[in-house]
């Protein structure tokens, strides 16, 4: 019998949610992918486990932070990108996720395990230190009193160059005219 009709001491039935059943079915089915023969679909369906998992997350993310683009790559070594600089990757034994990111000083491993809550928790924080960055550097950055200023500014300069320039041409040209030969 099912866990989903046992019953405990009180004759109360345990339903379980169909999303729980059919995430327990891909990793069921994942894990006799990965032990037969086509180890990178075994991958991509792992990779697809954990990328419904972070559905939440990136739910919460507002949609003026565009910083984040997830999706899975599904070249020789099938990835699920979080960022431009952070991936999620399967391990050699194809049933670990490794979360890498790449630095300037090469590929920095993020977390490591065989959960899917542990790697969403790794996410979850990576993302929230992302959104802080980003929230210092706006911060840092001093913000423009108003974007038409310089622009005119720019332009006031070269008439007045312009000006002084014509006046400067005009006033040579008269000292030339009156001088005595």
């Amino acid at each position: 019998m099912s866990e989903a009709h046992n019953t405990g001491a009180a004759g109360e039935s345990r339903p379980i949610r169909l999303r729980d059943a059919l995430r327990q079915a891909r990793i069921e089915a994942a894990d006799r992918t990965g032990v037969v023969v086509d180890l990178r679909d075994a991958e991509v369906a792992r990779l697809e486990i954990l990328n419904e998992a972070l559905d939440p997350l990136f739910a919460e993310v507002p949609e003026q932070i565009d910083m984040f683009d997830r999706g899975i790559s599904q070249g020789e070594t099938p990835r699920l990108w979080i960022d431009v600089v952070a991936h999620v990757v399967m391990g050699r034994d194809k049933r670990i996720y490794r979360f890498v990111q790449d630095t300037r000083f090469g590929r920095v491993v993020i977390a490591e395990s065989h959960d899917v809550p542990v790697m969403v928790k790794a996410v979850t924080d990576y993302i929230a230190r992302r959104m802080i960055e980003r929230e210092q550097a706006l911060a840092a950055m001093p913000a423009p009193a108003n974007e038409k200023k310089p622009c005119r500014r720019g332009f006031g300069i070269f008439v007045l160059g312009f000006v002084v320039g014509a006046l400067a041409l005009f006033a040579f040209a008269l000292y030339a005219s009156l001088r005595p030969l």
